[in-house]
């Protein structure tokens, strides 16, 4: 069972997540951030160091955010791994309580 990334990361992007990851499984892409459920070892690091608390195991991703388990496994084949924490976007607070925000999402 991996973790996934649901929609609070969606224009976030806070990186904090990605410094505590033990096999480097996190992958950026421009405003999101997710996670190559081939690489996760279900470790459950990423998951308390998350501001945005946007990370989930698999089986407990809410109900109206489940399309982003195979959403994280799509683009993690497309983005670029990350291993270092940077710093979020400047209107990153802005966005952390936005609600449906994957019309956002840029691929």
């Amino acid at each position: 069972m991996a973790y996934v990334v649901t929609e609070n990361c969606i224009r976030c992007k806070y990186t904090d997540c990605v410094d505590v990851c033990p096999v480097d499984c996190f992958r950026e892409g421009e405003n999101f951030l997710v996670i190559d459920p081939e690489e996760c070892i279900d470790c459950t690091l990423c998951v308390a160091e998350c501001p945005a608390e946007a990370i989930y195991a698999e089986d407990d991703v809410p109900e109206d955010q489940l399309h982003f388990i195979e959403l994280n496994a799509e683009l993690a084949r497309t983005f670029a791994p990350i291993t270092e924490k940077k710093d979020p976007p400047e209107d990153a607070d802005d966005w952390l309580h936005v609600k449906d925000k994957l019309k956002y999402l840029e691929r």
